[in-house]
């Protein structure tokens, strides 16, 4: 079992520890009662602190509190079944048929099964076919942004070492050999985390900036992966570490949605560009900007900084000479 796995069912035996219980229970009741925790105590406060995050991340209402209020006790954890309880689903036709057209996008990725059997539960609750013949003609398929993930996600599989052609930031390219541990999705991007034989280093590579195939280099089953590695951890730190830049984005009134959501501060008008807005947009990543932008077509354009705009322009130009259409 990997270590995300072991880390799901360890998540999945906690919620329903904290769930069956009425009083609010100890760290030392949970450890003695939650399998999947270390018997070292520092180990499991870090493995706990880290499951209490992602409980809250995942949006579950841990509780902390007391047993007797009158007496300083030990601070104690419970989930209470009625905050965490679902109310019953109600779906109308046309939310069920979108239901099938994502469980038929998931038929061709590793969820197939999944969510098989979530529509299988919906169909129980909603008589009629929900990807029938109202979906006839529409095809989802799975977009390959990372050409990388596939070939990475079977060596951490399969713990295989690989080797494959890396991009720094600066654009810099080089051959890299990896002893993968896993892989984590963060603000949607694949990053693989593991053992840099290069750097004889813990390592995190943004998949996105894999080129080319990934070349397993050794047999299965010889990368060990540390016991208690808190990959999204990892990634996370990579994250703060990385101070953001600021990009200036022009966007034409009532358009770019999703680049108003991460700008600072209110929008303002453009004075030169009557029905257009100019925001402040924070970023990390070059490319990960430009995938935003130039989605947008011509209802973005990119100010400034300079790096941003010629990445920009260089993106767009490319699709204009992939097409064979004349700039």
């Amino acid at each position: 079992m990997t270590v995300a796995a072991r880390r799901t069912e360890r998540l999945l035996n906690l919620v329903i520890c904290l769930l069956s219980t009425r009083r609010y229970l100890s760290k030392e009741e949970i450890r003695r009662s939650v399998e999947g925790y270390s018997e070292g105590q520092e180990a499991f406060e870090r493995a706990f602190e880290r499951d209490k995050e992602e409980l809250r991340e995942l949006g579950i209402p841990l509780e902390i509190g007391s047993n007797d209020p009158l007496f300083d006790d030990e601070t104690g954890y419970r989930i209470r079944r009625d905050a965490y309880e679902l109310p019953p689903i109600s779906l109308s036709p046309d939310e069920m048929a979108v239901m099938g057209l994502a469980a038929r996008f998931w038929q061709q990725a590793s969820l197939a099964e999944a969510s098989s059997r979530a529509l299988l539960k919906l169909k129980a609750q909603h008589p009629g076919d929900p990807a029938g013949a109202d979906l006839l003609g529409i095809e989802p398929r799975l977009v390959r942004d990372e050409p990388g993930f596939e070939g990475l996600w079977k060596a951490v599989r399969e713990r295989r070492a690989v080797e494959f052609d890396y991009r720094t930031r600066d654009g810099s390219q080089s051959r890299r050999h990896l002893e993968p541990w896993g892989m984590v999705a963060w603000h949607g991007r694949w990053y693989a985390v593991g053992h840099d034989r290069d750097r004889d280093d813990v390592r995190v590579f943004r998949v996105g900036r894999i080129t080319g195939q990934i070349d397993p280099t050794g047999p299965a089953g010889a990368v060990d992966v540390p016991a208690d590695v808190d990959l999204r951890g990892m990634v996370h730190s990579l994250e703060a570490s990385n101070p953001p830049s600021t990009a200036q984005i022009r966007v034409a009134d009532g358009t770019g949605g999703g680049l108003r959501r991460q700008a600072l501060g209110e929008p303002g008008p453009d004075p030169a560009h009557e029905g257009w807005v100019l925001l402040e947009v924070p970023f990390r990543d070059l490319a990960a900007l430009v995938d935003d932008v130039v989605g947008y077509g011509p209802n973005a354009v990119v100010v400034g900084p300079p790096e941003a705009r010629r990445a920009a322009r260089d993106r767009l130009l490319g699709a204009i000479a992939a097409s064979g259409a004349s700039a």
